[in-house]
């Protein structure tokens, strides 16, 4: 397997070296991603028609669709965001710390605010604020609850986690060499 980075347009995927880019993950055109974060198995990140940022230590877990608007915004994603696997994220913003759980949708001009979380499976419909402390569910996504302190436990855990995952993933791949 290998993964697939593209200029588009004569823009190219700027990707920190200390990144985790998994095998058959595609990235395309205006695309920046900071240092130490990780792009898992699967993953498509199409930035074709306007432009997508990825801050530090964000990861974004197997087969998620990460695109956006051409005639809106961009998706903006900040640091140490957890993407769910299999999740749509379309020209919103996730601001640091968010979380969005796995097959979870996000769309145009919706913000998930800092240590605000999306259950798996629900639909953030475009422009709602996923306000910061809150846990956000169904179809469509609505207020759930405020988190829990175990809820704070696990967004504390689950970043480091996955970047400890993401270099041991980039050390099998040298020692394979």
């Amino acid at each position: 397997m290998s993964k697939t980075i593209l200029s588009f347009d004569g823009k190219t995927p700027q990707i920190h070296d200390s990144c985790f880019i998994a095998d058959n993950t595609n990235i395309i055109g205006d695309v920046i991603i900071g240092e130490d974060s990780s792009i898992w198995y699967g993953c498509t990140l199409r930035a074709d028609v306007n432009e997508l940022r990825i801050g530090k230590r964000t990861n974004i877990q197997d087969g998620s669709v990460i695109h956006l608007a051409t005639n809106g915004q961009g998706t903006y994603i900040g640091d140490d965001v957890s993407i769910g696997h299999m999740a749509l994220i379309h020209a919103c913003t996730l601001e640091d710390g968010a979380f969005v759980g796995m097959k979870a949708v996000v769309m145009d001009g919706a913000r998930v605010e800092t240590g605000a979380m999306v259950a798996a499976g629900a639909l953030v419909t475009p422009g709602k604020v996923v306000k910061s402390g809150t846990l956000w569910a169904g179809s469509p996504a609505k207020y759930f609850r405020d988190l829990t302190d175990e809820d704070k436990q696990m967004l504390d855990w689950l970043g480091p986690h996955y970047l400890k995952l993401a270099k041991k993933h980039i050390q099998s791949a040298l020692d394979a060499r």
